[in-house]
C-alpha cells in the first residue's frame, strides 16, 4: 500500500520535474546561443521592413481601429462560450443542444447587425490637408 502511494508521487515528481526542465530549457538556450552584439537595425521598431521616421508618440489613430479591436475581443470571447456546448453536446438531447446554439449564434448575428446598422463597420473618408 505505501508503495502504491510512492509510486504515484513519483509520478508528479517526475511530471514537475519535467515541466520546470521544459520551462527553463529555453529561456537557457536563448542564453547561451542568442548573438551578443545588437546592430542598430536590432534595436528599432518594425516597420514592415521600412524605415521607421519620426515618434510613436505623437501618431493619433482614428477610433475606428478602437472600435474594430472591441467588436474583435467581443466576439473572440462569445466564440469561447461555444466550446463548452461542443463538450456536452451528447448530454442533451439534440434538439436542446441545436436549439441553444442557434439562439446563442442567433443573438451574436444580431449584434453584428446592429454595429453594421450604426456604420461601425464603414471606414471615414480621410481628405488630405495641403
Amino acid at each position: 500500500m505505501v508503495e502504491q502511494y510512492l509510486v504515484d508521487y513519483m509520478y508528479v515528481i517526475v511530471l514537475l520535474i519535467m515541466g520546470i526542465i521544459c520551462g527553463l530549457a529555453p529561456l537557457l538556450l536563448s542564453v547561451f546561443f542568442a548573438p551578443r552584439h545588437l546592430y542598430s537595425k536590432t534595436r528599432e521598431t518594425y516597420e514592415c521592413g521600412m524605415d521607421p521616421y519620426g515618434s510613436a508618440w505623437n501618431i493619433r489613430f482614428d477610433i475606428s481601429y478602437y472600435l474594430y479591436a472591441l467588436i474583435f475581443l467581443a466576439f473572440d470571447v462569445d466564440v469561447l462560450y461555444l466550446f463548452p456546448v461542443a463538450t456536452a453536446f451528447d448530454t442533451v438531447s439534440a434538439v436542446r443542444g441545436i436549439s441553444e446554439l442557434l439562439i446563442f449564434v442567433g443573438i451574436l448575428s444580431l449584434a453584428i447587425v446592429y454595429a453594421w446598422v450604426k456604420g461601425v463597420f464603414t471606414w471615414p473618408n480621410r481628405r488630405k490637408a495641403c
